[in-house]
């Protein structure tokens, strides 16, 4: 769900941006503020990375992201009234994205550009993400700037400004690795990996946007929508996800808990839990190792199935995108690995059951770490999960990844 300057000024439920509410703030004549800016005509295609819009862009960013709204005439910072702006095609939004890009150091990623209005009074409202990478800085020849909000205003950081802002960043880079380790700790705890092997992956937004805490029936509807999406992405293996009870999730401690429901001698191998917390943070615990590969058959403790693990980072991946949408939050941070305390080398396992290739036996699995944007395209989100999920598996020596195939990178683009 979005949640905008617009929306927070009227005192309006997170929703989607839309011309009646853009009506409606520019007829109380809402003034800029820290996170709004009141724009009247688009800037020119042409030369738009020397324009005055990777300065605004970087102030938003840097002062915990906003609005940037084309179409608006103000007066003493006030909206007056709507004009029209020009078309803004496809074309036009990779302009602005890649201006955020390439005239911003470090960049600013995740631009959402919102269309609004008919022809007369079209308007354009490009949605700049908070971001935890400040301070964002602007370039002109050899000379450089960190823009920030002040209010209506955009000013220039001071030094100490600047400072205070990198040292921010290195806190939240230290406090995003505090908080995966504990959601890392948590999904691990009390699990049998000394008798078999199990996955554990974990994600965490880069920026919680803390809102009202989900409800049963949130969380039951993003576990049946991710049960839906992971079968696009890995339309196959053993699921973690089928083994959850997903219509009847249990709370927990700022969260909602999707318990074991694979019990019994004949299910036991199965076991999964997964976790949907009232920030946006998302965790899967499953055991992957001793799978049953036939009638009363099973692998030893201290093998896996490639396609286990496949099938494990596709549900991650997808909660995570089901659980981002339905809180409002965007980047996360990901980590995702295989712990054994067996006496063997673990071993990852890949092609027929009756006669797999063998990977690298591994004495200790590296947790693998990305950072994903949750809100970006179908498909290129698709190759985000692929990405994760060969990273898993090459590890183990295994170089094929079989059940996540997303389209072809060019059919993408």
């Amino acid at each position: 769900m979005t949640f905008t300057a617009l929306h927070r000024i009227l005192g309006v439920a997170p929703g989607p941006l839309t011309d009646e509410l853009l009506d409606e703030a520019v007829a109380q004549g809402v003034e800029e503020a820290d996170d709004l800016d009141w724009k009247s005509e688009l800037l020119p295609v042409k030369g738009l990375q020397l324009t005055d819009f990777p300065k605004d862009v970087a102030a938003m960013a840097n002062s915990g992201g906003g609005l940037i709204i084309y179409g608006v005439r103000e007066s003493q910072k006030a909206a007056t009234e709507r004009i029209g702006v020009g078309e803004c095609d496809e074309g036009y939004e990779r302009a602005l994205n890649t201006a955020a890009v390439n005239a911003i150091t470090p960049p600013v990623f995740g631009l959402k550009v919102h269309r609004l209005g008919s022809v007369d009074k079209r308007a354009v409202a490009v949605e700049v993400p908070a971001s935890v990478d400040g301070p964002h800085l602007i370039y002109r020849n050899e000379y450089f700037g960190a823009p920030l909000r002040n209010n209506a205003d955009t000013v220039w950081m001071k030094e100490r400004q600047i400072e205070a802002m990198y040292r921010a960043r290195f806190d939240e880079r230290r406090h995003a690795t505090e908080a995966l380790d504990n959601l890392y700790v948590e999904a691990a705890r009390g699990r049998d990996t000394q008798t078999r092997a199990w996955l554990f992956a974990v994600a965490h937004p880069r920026v919680p946007r803390l809102q009202n805490r989900l409800t049963r029936d949130d969380v039951r509807e993003v576990l049946t929508r991710t049960e839906k999406l992971t079968m696009t992405y890995a339309p196959g293996g053993v699921h973690p996800l089928e083994s959850v009870d997903r219509l009847n999730p249990r709370p927990g401690l700022r969260r909602w808990v999707a318990v074991n429901a694979a019990t019994g001698d004949r299910m036991v191998w199965r076991e999964a839990w997964a976790s949907v917390h009232h920030d946006g943070s998302v965790t899967l615990a499953a055991a992957i190792g001793g799978h049953m590969i036939g009638s009363g058959s099973y692998l030893d403790g201290w093998q896996v199935e490639a396609s286990a693990v496949e099938a494990s980072v596709a549900d991650l991946m997808a909660l995570t995108r089901v659980t981002a949408e339905a809180t409002g939050n965007e980047e996360y941070d990901i980590r995702v690995g295989a712990e054994w305390m067996g006496r063997e080398a673990l071993v990852f396992l890949s092609g027929d059951a009756r006669y797999p290739h063998q990977g690298t036996p591994l004495r200790g699995y590296s947790p693998v770490e990305v950072t994903v944007d949750a809100s970006e395209s179908s498909d290129d989100f698709f190759w985000r999960v692929h990405d994760l999920a060969q990273d898993c598996v090459n590890q183990g020596g295994i170089s094929e990844v079989r059940l996540v195939t997303p389209p072809a990178r060019d059919e993408v683009r």
